[in-house]
């Protein structure tokens, strides 16, 4: 029958003009006398035109590949009944102003095995057969960090590649730092790879999410470096990127590099959260350097904020630790002074520092003087004192004063305040 053109169509490529395709791909490679015997029927109008194949003699064989190729395409099925309990719960509180849309998409993702089909088929094919805007993606994607879902950041990630989706610059960031926070690096930073080959130039909110995942991580010459980036860009430096460069010294055991930084801030009238200072000050309490728990303390307060007892006690303890009982004392009765209640943990910091110079005498003063005021010892200072009095060797005292906590532990659970 002589030489003939098999053209296969597969519906899973790119959209292409066949007319284009005919031109540009078959133009110079066809015989003089070539033509189609039967006109080609290029079918219904939903197909998506791929590469024209041109070939001589194929015929069952064009067959067998189509058929691989539509087996491998996803085929959405309606979630049915038969699910598991935990699923039929999580989908029966769904919003009920999703729209439908979101809610087929939604039911598939809490009902998806990786293991029977993948995200990204799953995905296409709803793109393909629900249209999506960008407000869809975006409630898909806020349901499912409401339920904190696995799949979430796998969504986003794959939402970005889709046109309907609209990527911007802030649905990256949020990514990076959505990784950052499960401390997924090599993720975060093949996000921002992504990103700067899709064109979008990084700002300093960027910037300051991959600073503060190399902060949590520990990293301080990668937090370093960015911190440099961030401040190449040529604006202000803002409270998030020096709190975590702060972090990040706090972490590597560089409390006074973070109190340079800290310094630098209130210069510029740019105070750190509470967690930054409450941080500075735990890490030069428990390194006993009192002095600067004193700065750290008294930076606090010139930045507004009102010290409470927790901080009162890691005061307390940084001079427990240095060995300088005598202002330990000073720092715990100024907190009682400002009106603050004296915590179970500040009362035994006390003890612990007069146990440290075994100053019994002083403690019995300092416990006297608590009753007096009405104040009660609780479990940590009351099983600190036992021992104390244990190690001395001093029965007696040491069964008293567990009776005594005992009954004080009977009578709040009887009359409870």
């Amino acid at each position: 029958m002589g030489s003939f053109a098999c053209i296969i169509l597969f519906n899973s490529y790119p959209k292409y003009s066949l007319g284009d395709e005919i031109t540009n791909n078959l133009n110079c490679h066809l015989p003089e006398k070539f033509f189609f015997r039967k006109p080609v029927n290029v079918g219904h109008s939903r197909l998506n035109f791929g590469p024209v194949l041109v070939g001589n003699n194929v015929e069952e064989k064009g067959t067998v590949e189509m058929g691989e190729v539509e087996k491998k395409r996803f085929k959405w099925i309606e979630i049915g009944p038969n699910i598991t309990e935990a699923q039929k719960r999580t989908i029966s509180q769904l919003p009920l102003k999703m729209t439908k849309r979101c809610k087929a998409l939604m039911k598939q993702i809490i009902c998806f095995s990786s293991e029977e089909s993948s995200l990204s088929d799953l995905l296409a094919a709803w793109v393909r057969i629900m249209k999506p805007e960008r407000a869809d993606w975006l409630s898909v994607l806020k349901e499912l960090g409401k339920l904190d879902h696995p799949l979430l950041l796998e969504v986003a990630e794959l939402a970005l590649l889709e046109e309907s989706f609209e990527a911007n610059i802030r649905d990256y960031t949020k990514i990076i730092d959505g990784y950052g926070k499960q401390n997924m690096l090599q993720d975060a930073e093949n996000t921002l790879s992504a990103m700067k080959r899709r064109g979008f130039i990084c700002d300093q909110v960027t910037l300051s999410a991959m600073l503060n995942m190399y902060s949590k991580a520990g990293n301080l010459e990668l937090a370093e470096n960015m911190f440099e980036e961030i401040k190449l860009l040529g604006h202000p430096l803002d409270k998030r990127s020096y709190g975590s460069m702060i972090m990040a010294y706090i972490r590597a055991g560089m409390p006074d590099q973070g109190e340079i930084l800290l310094k630098e801030m209130e210069a510029k009238e740019i105070y750190a959260g509470r967690e930054v200072y409450k941080a500075l000050l735990r890490a030069y309490s428990n390194t006993g350097d009192a002095e600067g728990a004193q700065r750290i303390f008294d930076c606090i307060q010139f930045a507004g904020i009102s010290p409470d007892v927790k901080l009162c006690a890691l005061l307390i303890n940084g001079y427990r630790v240095a060995g300088q009982t005598q202002k330990a004392h000073v720092a715990f009765e100024n907190m009682r002074r400002s009106g603050l209640e004296p915590s179970d943990k500040s009362i035994a910091l006390i003890l612990a520092a007069y146990k440290k110079e075994n100053k019994l005498n002083k403690a019995l003063d300092f416990l006297m003087d608590l009753e007096r005021d009405g104040i009660v010892i609780g479990k940590e200072a009351s099983e600190l004192l036992a021992a104390w009095f244990q190690g001395l060797g001093v029965v007696e005292e040491v069964e008293l004063v567990l009776r005594e906590y005992s009954v004080q532990q009977t009578s709040s659970k009887v009359h409870p305040s």
